[in-house]
């Protein structure tokens, strides 16, 4: 009943009714031959919610879990990797002006290579599974670095030399000065890491993968099976916005002294 009382939720749920009309809109009367080879939404769900699917993927399918499974444990292990090695370099970075000088012009230099740039080399040096894993914790390592390091630049000077004053080791001031005042960019920087992890693992798996939702969108795209290429990219687009939307909670829950702290909450 709260979510029903909820303005954002109308909002949200207004802003995808348009974007299904506009779909559909675009697909029926937009005198365009690129446009009519485009199923419309209709025929989307009517596939993606189908028992006995005309293409072979659909909810009621093993073959569909199966994929969502394969795709899910490299995003989730890119995803781990690139949070245990991040947020350490990006702590050091901040904290340390030697390894930031080190780091911060390698970083520079390797953040702008796209994801699929990394493709090729990533086959030839690693086996098939650990290929796909490695693009997608690239990505998602940048982000998580970056922004953790943003984090800890972003702390008021004020704060280190209070604890200065007040005799904190380098043990004190990391834990409690650096890691609660870099948090809100960290957790900024992991969702963003998944997202991008999600991101590039679909441009991973349609080239060095036989399994996977960037895989079966590659395969669906061969075999002209657009309305199964249109469910590959939702579940894709599912999976990122509600890992997004968990990491956003967990944030929530461990930043909450910070809202009481501004007033927001208590």
């Amino acid at each position: 009943m709260r979510m029903l009382r909820n303005r954002k939720f109308w909002m949200m749920c207004a802003g995808n009714l348009g974007l299904f009309a506009l779909w559909y809109g675009s697909v029926k009367w937009i005198p365009l031959e690129s446009f009519r080879r485009m199923p419309d939404p209709v025929r989307v769900m009517t596939e993606w919610f189908n028992p006995n699917p005309v293409f072979g993927i659909s909810i009621f399918v093993k073959t569909y879990y199966f994929h969502i499974l394969y795709s899910s444990y490299r995003a989730l292990v890119s995803f781990f990797l690139a949070v245990s090695l991040g947020v350490p370099l990006g702590i050091l970075m901040g904290w340390n002006k030697k390894v930031r000088e080190f780091a911060s012009a390698l970083l520079g230099l390797l953040q702008p290579v796209p994801p699929l740039a990394w493709v090729p080399l990533a086959i030839l040096i690693l086996p098939g599974e650990a290929a796909v894993i490695f693009v997608c914790f690239l990505v998602a390592f940048f982000a998580t670095a970056l922004n953790t390091y943003v984090g800890v630049k972003s702390i008021d000077p004020d704060y280190f030399r209070a604890a200065a004053c007040l005799g904190a080791s380098r043990k004190d001031v990391l834990f409690d000065v650096i890691i609660p005042g870099a948090l809100p960019n960290i957790f900024t920087g992991l969702q963003i890491a998944m997202g991008a992890a999600w991101f590039s693992l679909a441009a991973g798996e349609m080239i060095a993968a036989q399994y996977g939702l960037g895989f079966l969108i590659m395969e669906s795209y061969n075999l002209v099976q657009v309305p199964t290429i249109v469910i590959g990219m939702a579940t894709l687009g599912l999976l990122g916005y509600f890992s997004s939307m968990f990491i956003r909670y967990v944030g929530g829950k461990l930043m909450r002294w910070r809202e009481e702290a501004m007033g927001v909450k208590g």
